[in-house]
């Protein structure tokens, strides 16, 4: 019996948060909207999404000591995530720097901090945490050779969940792992690199799973998602909204996912689900504070 129905190791920030009419290009300043200060990072992000949800979750992470990080630890648990995973200190607490446009688009610059002294021994450390989960998901937004040792510490039967975001070219013992590995369009042509052939999201999923993941899954914004598999490859409807901000859609869908294939769900039918639960997080500003309840995600 696990303790957990999911354990997120990642990342932890401040997302500071200014609407703008425009993105600024090189050397313009443009006016933004007055500064908003949120809980994220894509790994506390996850865990407060499948938490409302209702999902039993932890987080493994690390913040500083300083005020943005009790925002991160008031948030977390006010959401119902087991924080005793959660490591104080050594560095500030991570940052986002985020701009969201009228129509709901961002762009985001991040300073690590605290996240990137997440290190190995600290993986190992937490052991216990491993052994008391059924799924295990993890982003790029902390050192690769601490997901590695995410990889190396996985309970017998637990099943791994990564997003590489931001991306980077993945060992061939991590992409084993995953099942699945869901990727943007963006994150899935930067892993393929050379083998980027084709130019339908199918093709981009057939040869990543070529590459070693047990599953894929494309997230393709508003056109909805596919999932690929040894079974083939399937497209998964998009739910049509009115999107206010996308940021935190993508942690929201992943935690979604995460937690319903833990359940028994299929990937197609937990992929569904996750799109729902992110249909419903873009209709709202902010990231972990627009992630749904599973009653919203019902009532959708």
């Amino acid at each position: 019996m696990y303790d957990y129905d999911l354990l997120v190791v990642g990342s932890a920030n401040a997302d500071l948060v200014i609407g703008v009419e425009r993105r600024p290009g090189a050397g313009e300043t443009v006016l933004g909207s007055d500064l908003a200060v949120h809980p994220g990072g894509k790994g506390a992000n996850q865990a407060v999404a499948a938490a409302r949800l209702g999902a039993r979750t932890a987080l493994l992470a690390r913040v500083g000591d300083d005020a943005h990080g009790r925002l991160l630890l008031d948030s977390q648990r006010a959401s119902g995530v087991d924080t005793v995973g959660v490591l104080v200190g050594d560095a500030p607490t991570g940052v986002a720097l985020i701009t969201v446009d009228p129509s709901g688009d961002n762009s985001i610059v991040v300073s690590p901090g605290a996240n990137a002294r997440l290190a190995p021994g600290d993986v190992r450390a937490a052991a216990s945490l491993f052994q008391a989960s059924r799924v295990v998901s993890a982003q790029l937004e902390i050192p690769l050779e601490t997901v590695v040792e995410t990889v190396r510490n996985l309970a017998e039967d637990s099943r791994f969940v990564l997003n590489p975001s931001p991306p980077l070219p993945l060992p061939t013992e991590v992409l084993a792992a995953c099942d699945p590995l869901i990727v943007n369009e963006h994150e899935a042509k930067v892993i393929l690199g050379d083998s980027a052939v084709g130019d339908t999201p199918e093709d981009w999923a057939r040869i990543l799973l070529a590459k070693g993941p047990r599953s894929v899954v494309v997230t393709l914004g508003a056109e909805g998602a596919l999932v690929a598999s040894a079974e083939g490859v399937t497209r998964v409807a998009a739910v049509k909204v009115d999107a206010v901000d996308t940021t935190g859609a993508g942690d929201a869908f992943t935690a979604a996912l995460a937690w319903r294939l833990g359940t028994g769900a299929s990937l197609a039918q937990a992929a569904a689900y996750a799109a729902r639960v992110g249909a419903v997080a873009v209709t709202r500003e902010g990231a972990q504070v627009s992630f749904p309840t599973a009653a919203e995600v019902e009532a959708l």
